[in-house]
């Protein structure tokens, strides 16, 4: 048996980053949705699998370009993805030679535009600034949760929280980031973000994501940090966010959060049907 063999009638995908957020996308719109929650932990782990932070499954929609389920890699569910939603934009843009592609996800449906070639927006829409729909366990001032540190909280799809630091490398995010993704005021769990304002329009961040992992970008974080840095009156509604893996321009407008960056595809592949058979 020769390695073609070892693949066939295995299961393409793509892997694809946003800023080093990096994505697999599985295309099942001409096929049944293949993906579990034992097979997204599976794909997801970076020795015995392919690693990835998120795992979008591509679907034919009725109302947009595309339907879209985001998984995390310990097998549960994310409402938003904005990264992921961006590289999708790219290969449905390439698809289609659309200079704008829609997307339907868990949070409504998303806008994807083209900017240059190379830059893609995607508006994430306006945020859950409601206690219910962020969501958190009671009602408090979302600007400053009763949590040591003051955090802001905001729905982007996904629950957010926010701390404003003075130097975001001093902070032990392997420490702290679990504790707080697991806080009981938030009972869903938390994507936890703490940014450093440089100036009104400059925000450094570093990002714990729910499922229990470091990143080095978070797009839904990005607009959220955008907008609770605003919230609390030190930025203004445009601010660029630099992170670990590089930056992302973020605009609070009237219509929606906009989120505008860089996408890579990195390789395409398949997995094997030895694969697949191990988590069935």
């Amino acid at each position: 048996m020769n390695a073609m063999d070892s693949i066939e009638n295995g299961l393409p995908f793509l892997k694809m980053h946003g800023l080093g957020n990096d994505f697999v996308i599985i295309d099942a719109r001409t096929a049944e949705n293949p993906v579990t929650a034992e097979m997204a932990q599976a794909i997801g782990h970076r020795y015995f699998g392919v690693g990835f932070d998120q795992l979008a499954v591509l679907s034919t929609s009725d109302a947009a370009d595309v339907d879209v389920a985001f998984w995390n890699s310990d097998g549960s569910t994310a409402g938003a993805c904005g990264n992921a939603s961006r590289c999708i934009g790219r290969l449905l843009i390439s698809e289609t030679g659309k200079e704008s592609v829609t997307l339907r996800t868990e949070r409504g449906i998303l806008p994807v535009r083209d900017i240059d070639g190379d830059l893609l927006s995607v508006n994430m829409g306006q945020p859950q600034l409601d206690w219910r729909d962020v969501p958190l366990a009671r009602d408090v001032d979302l600007n400053a949760l009763p949590i040591e540190g003051a955090p802001g909280a905001a729905g982007m799809g996904n629950p957010h929280c926010v701390f404003v630091v003075d130097d975001v490398m001093a902070v032990d995010l392997p420490k702290l980031g679990p504790i707080f993704e697991h806080h009981d005021l938030f009972p869903e769990r938390t994507n936890v973000e703490f940014i450093q304002v440089l100036d009104r329009e400059s925000i450094r961040m570093r990002v714990w994501e729910r499922g229990g992992m470091i990143t080095l970008a978070c797009g839904s974080g990005a607009c959220a940090a955008a907008v609770v840095a605003h919230r609390k009156g030190l930025t203004e509604r445009k601010v660029t966010i630099q992170l670990d893996g590089g930056p992302l321009e973020i605009d609070w407008r009237d219509d929606g959060v906009w989120m505008t960056g860089t996408t890579q595809l990195v390789f395409s592949g398949v997995l094997s049907p030895a694969f697949l058979d191990t988590v069935k």
